[in-house]
This record gives structure tokens, sequence and C-alpha cells, in this order.
């Protein structure tokens, strides 16, 4: 990590993906009850598995162990796409119910990608 990032919780990418926990679990406060232990149950653990992974990757001081884990932060924000969408098509929230939340994952997505491209390029 660079001088002006002493931590991960620095990074802007794992900031954002705390937001997405708190809005994850806002909207799986308004799923059914009977999705206690399916979508709200996965859609939480997603959420906090980006977080998680970048946190984790961070203080392996590998690079290598550090993009196997933001890879994994990666599908982990791919699942909750995916989720939402299933949310939205079975009518149990909408699309502006869910739009904040896609959005928030399109940034993390561009973010991550970001940084995999940086530790992974080969240098000259």
């Amino acid at each position: 990590m660079s001088d002006l990032i002493k931590s991960y919780q620095d990074l802007t990418v794992w900031k954002k993906s705390m937001e997405l926990v708190k809005l994850i679990y806002s909207l799986t406060n308004r799923l059914p009850k009977e999705e206690r232990f399916g979508l709200s149950d996965q859609l939480r653990r997603a959420a906090v598995s980006i977080s998680s992974n970048i946190a984790e990757g961070a203080g392996r001081f590998n690079t290598k162990d550090y993009v196997h884990f933001l890879r994994i932060a990666r599908g982990s924000k791919n699942e909750i796409e995916t989720q939402l969408l299933i949310c939205e098509q079975i009518g149990y929230l909408s699309r502006d119910d869910i739009s904040a939340s896609l959005q928030l994952c399109d940034e993390i997505s561009r973010m991550l990608n970001a940084m995999l491209l940086k530790l992974t390029a080969k240098p000259l």
C-alpha cells in the first residue's frame, strides 16, 4: 500500500463496500420472513464478504494473495447483483428499491478491477 494508505480502512473501495453492507442489511429487513435463511442470508453473507476479503487480502502483504482475495470480493459483488435481480424478478423488491445497491456494486466493481489491473500488470 502507498504512503497515503496506511490501512485497508483508508481504501475507498473498502469504504464503499461497507456502505453496501448497510444498504443490503436494510433491504433484507424488507424481505418476507420465509427468506430469512434464503436470499436474505445469502445477500448479507455476500455483502460482508466484499469488505472482509479486501481487508484480508490487504493483510497478507503478498501481491499474489491480495489479488486472490480481491477476486473473491469481486465474485461476492457478482453474487449480490444476481440476488438483487432475483429479488426484483420474483417481486420482493422493485427496481427503485435495488437501484442504489446496484449502482454501488458497479462502483465497487470498477474499483476492484482497477486494483486488480494495477496489481497484475507486468513491469516493463
